[in-house]
């Protein structure tokens, strides 16, 4: 009886199969979230990802509240009216193309597929950042370990924290 081995050369492929095919990044305008940007963008680059930057856009309510909390104590704010409403999200939304705007023009320069989003965080930044997340089925989510909040010496952040706790899709945290 004779035996012989045969040998089937195997072409290699060329083609990849990505993992992630869209990338979400929420930015703060932190040095954290920058690195986490920058991140987000190197790897939709080589990944030929979508990339979205994100910025949760705090309500007016806990904006104005925090601002007030600050100063005259337990005294009731007056009410706010619809101009200063108009005027708070007009400016919020200009902090936010402000914050996102490197990103998408280093996006931009390297043919990476950027598109933005700055939802107002109705419950909480980390609710809006999931609710995005799963709404537009992303592959991965890009945080930085602490944003502008208080408590420097936290090694990880709330928001970070909390999207790695409730997040259905991987997670990547840049220090």
């Amino acid at each position: 009886m004779e035996s012989s081995t045969m040998k089937v050369a195997r072409e290699p492929s060329h083609s990849t199969v990505t993992i992630f095919k869209k990338i979400l990044v929420a930015v703060d305008g932190s040095e954290s979230s920058s690195r986490a940007a920058k991140a987000a963008l190197d790897l939709a680059e080589k990944l030929k990802a979508e990339l979205t930057v994100l910025h949760a856009i705090t309500p007016i309510a806990a904006y104005y509240r925090s601002s007030l909390a600050s100063g005259a104590g337990s005294i009731a704010p007056p009410p706010i009216s619809q101009k200063e409403i108009d005027a708070y999200y007009a400016y919020a939304r200009r902090v936010a193309m402000g914050i996102a705007g490197e990103t998408v023009s280093d996006a931009e320069k390297r043919n990476v597929k950027v598109k933005t989003d700055f939802p107002e965080a109705v419950s909480s930044i980390v609710e809006t950042i999931i609710g995005h997340a799963e709404k537009d089925h992303i592959d991965l989510i890009v945080v930085g370990t602490r944003g502008l909040g208080g408590f420097k010496k936290m090694l990880l952040g709330s928001v970070s924290s909390g999207i790695i706790s409730h997040a259905t899709c991987p997670v990547l945290i840049v220090r």
